[in-house]
């Protein structure tokens, strides 16, 4: 289904006054009119697109539930016989002198004798040749719900008890799977579970949206993690080698190789946290640490003073 601005149609902005929107159908009216159009099809349909923005947004009921629930929502609910019903537009028609005009609505004709432009939305909205057809039921509005996840959760997955007060005003509790991989922003759809249709159509869906916990070790970004890992400075010029921690909860053996400056950056393939769809998982990423002393004692500095003298 087409989306209608009839904002945008009428070049007013959405918190323009009834007389800014009055106005605006006024001056697009007396310039797209067919008496002015001299045939011309394409002004033709601008002045139906501009009439029918007009017959919504002055009509205060019809303006809110527009706002309320878009174009899509308005349009399954509202015929076009019930949108140009109790217009006025005859009335603004009638002051630049437009009263020959044919503008019908539901097989009514207004106006009187003269030109005849038919503006029956049955004819020119192709509504089911000439019966109304039935609009489609309004669905009820989304609603989204953030839950707080360990990273041991996004890992291997779990099951949590969501209670959140319904509609009606009642408390539902459901229990939602979550899968490997949640990580921050990602949703899962629940459907069925939103706001109730306010004219009986379906009930929205409820978005279960992740929020990761910090971790007191690992920091996530995406699918990878980063670790902090303290070396000392002898380890860092020869070289060793440190257990790092997983999420799994394994233990991995990682070289440090000699010559290791403070701040260097490891990675560890396929250790971070799993991908939510398809197989694989990001990486683990070590940060090394040079731990610099504060001070050394008498033997300590007698041996770096003897390593400088070797230009170290």
């Amino acid at each position: 289904m087409a989306q209608k601005d009839y904002y945008k149609s009428l070049g007013v902005s959405k918190d323009a006054s009834a007389g800014d929107i009055k106005k605006a159908y006024r001056k697009l009216a007396l310039k797209y009119h067919p008496d002015h159009a001299s045939g011309d099809k394409a002004k033709e349909e601008r002045f139906k697109k501009i009439s029918e923005a007009y017959a919504v947004l002055s009509d205060a009921e019809k303006r809110k539930k527009y706002d309320t629930y878009g174009s899509e929502g308005f349009q399954q609910h509202f015929s076009q016989e019930d949108i140009f019903r109790g217009s006025n537009i005859e009335d603004i028609l009638r002051e630049f002198g437009f009263g020959g005009s044919s503008f019908s609505s539901g097989g009514r004709k207004m106006g009187g004798g003269g030109k005849r432009f038919s503006f029956n939305p049955e004819s020119i909205f192709n509504f089911g040749g000439g019966r109304q057809q039935q609009a489609a039921p309004v669905k009820g509005s989304d609603m989204e719900y953030e839950i707080s996840l360990t990273l041991s959760d996004i890992a291997t997955g779990t099951s949590k008890n969501l209670s959140f007060q319904n509609p009606s005003g009642g408390t539902e509790t459901i229990t939602v799977k979550i899968p490997k991989g949640m990580i921050s922003g990602k949703k899962l759809r629940l459907a069925g579970h939103g706001q109730p249709s306010p004219y009986g159509g379906p009930a929205g869906d409820l978005y279960i949206k992740s929020r990761i916990l910090d971790d007191p070790n690992f920091t996530p970004k995406e699918f990878d993690l980063y670790l902090n890992r303290e070396i000392k400075l002898t380890d860092a010029l020869l070289g060793t080698q440190i257990s790092v921690p997983t999420l799994s909860g394994k233990q991995l053996s990682l070289k440090i190789p000699g010559g290791t400056k403070h701040k260097s950056k490891m990675r560890l393939a396929g250790n971070g946290i799993p991908h939510m769809k398809g197989g694989g998982s990001g990486d683990l990423y070590v940060e090394l640490h040079v731990i610099m002393p504060k001070r050394l004692n008498k033997k300590q500095k007698q041996l770096i003073e003897s390593l400088a003298k070797e230009g170290l």
